[in-house]
């Protein structure tokens, strides 16, 4: 049934891929493992400008290789692994999904996917190589530690999560399942990724120092 109303909804109930796609309401959501979550405000300019420059510098150096870069809004399906640690009423509405089991749906600000096959007309369907996450005044602690959760469980190779305010930012770096973070980036830095070979992103610039 389509939904035109975010009010239309029950917070509490638990959705899946298949239901997000039937929903028309204005509001920006995510589904976080079954549960929605409203998505801050538009961003402010101070986010929009960070986000362009850490997406220019990216996208400029991925031009010879096969891995692809996207903005959000974007959505990365994530399926369900049997082994996640998470609620049995969670893992009972997956199975009655079939061979989708999508219910985790996220837009983030900026990632990289270097598997074509992950890529169809919908979006991505499995863990990006990269997610960066610019945070604004709109994000929840939830948020912050559902996502890390999600993203670690899902095998997001490297988290970025970029403080545009406090002009830092943190990798995180999937090492036997579980994200080792780094020292915060500041700026007169230049931090490295792991994942975009010899990339390197001069703070300076992304804080427009």
């Amino acid at each position: 049934m389509i939904v035109n109303k975010l009010e239309q909804l029950d917070l509490d109930k638990l959705y899946a891929y298949s239901d997000y796609m039937l929903w028309r309401f204005d509001e920006r959501v995510e589904l976080l493992k079954g549960k929605i979550s409203k998505m801050s405000p538009a961003p402010n300019v101070l986010h929009q400008k960070v986000s362009a420059i850490i997406f220019r510098e990216i996208s400029w150096f991925l031009k010879k290789t096969q891995c692809q870069i996207f903005s959000a809004p974007f959505d990365v399906r994530l399926p369900i692994s049997e082994d996640l640690n998470v609620s049995k009423r969670y893992k009972n509405k997956a199975k009655k999904l079939g061979d989708g089991k999508i219910m985790t749906v996220v837009q983030p600000d900026i990632c990289v996917i270097c598997d074509e096959d992950k890529l169809d007309e919908k979006g991505c369907i499995g863990a990006p190589d990269l997610i960066i996450e610019i945070l604004s005044p709109g994000n929840t602690r939830t948020e912050m530690k559902d996502k890390f959760e999600i993203y670690q469980e899902a095998g997001v190779k490297e988290y970025w999560l970029v403080e545009p305010n406090d002009e830092f930012i943190l990798i995180y770096t999937l090492q036997k399942e579980k994200y080792i973070g780094s020292k915060p980036y500041m700026t007169g830095e230049r931090l490295k990724s792991s994942v975009i070979e010899g990339f390197e992103l001069d703070i300076n610039e992304v804080f427009g120092q």
